[in-house]
């Protein structure tokens, strides 16, 4: 069985870049079955695949593999800047005034994460 994290981590950068499945397949050269495999957590993604999606969403290997959430770009200030947007928006994790699981939770804060990125990128 694949890693359904680093299988989530690409779904939310694919979203958030507004690209299809297969465009992203295409890109790494694979066939829709096996992108969808593997955003499925039912593949593994190869070394060389991984280090292709890192250069496509111009993120760390790292980043694509959980060990931290910070772009290759991101400065310090940029890290700080995530930090306080987490927990700015921590409180109002809820969802119809209940409160959120702990695994929602975390999956909301990836999702924003991604969108922080996304929005905050810079070269």
């Amino acid at each position: 069985m694949a890693d359904k994290k680093l299988a989530q981590r690409i779904i939310d950068l694919r979203e958030s870049a507004d690209m299809k499945q297969a465009e992203l397949g295409r890109r790494l050269g694979l066939d829709r079955s096996a992108m969808s495999k593997i955003e499925n957590g039912t593949r593994k993604v190869s070394s060389d695949e991984l280090a292709k999606l890192s250069e496509i969403f111009s993120v760390t290997t790292d980043y694509l593999l959980g060990k931290n959430s910070t772009p290759m770009w991101a400065n310090e200030k940029d890290t700080n800047d995530l930090e306080k947007f987490l927990n700015d928006n921590e409180g109002s994790m809820t969802y119809g005034g209940e409160d959120l699981t702990e695994e929602q939770k975390e999956q909301v804060r990836v999702a924003m994460t991604a969108i922080f990125w996304k929005r905050h990128k810079h070269d």
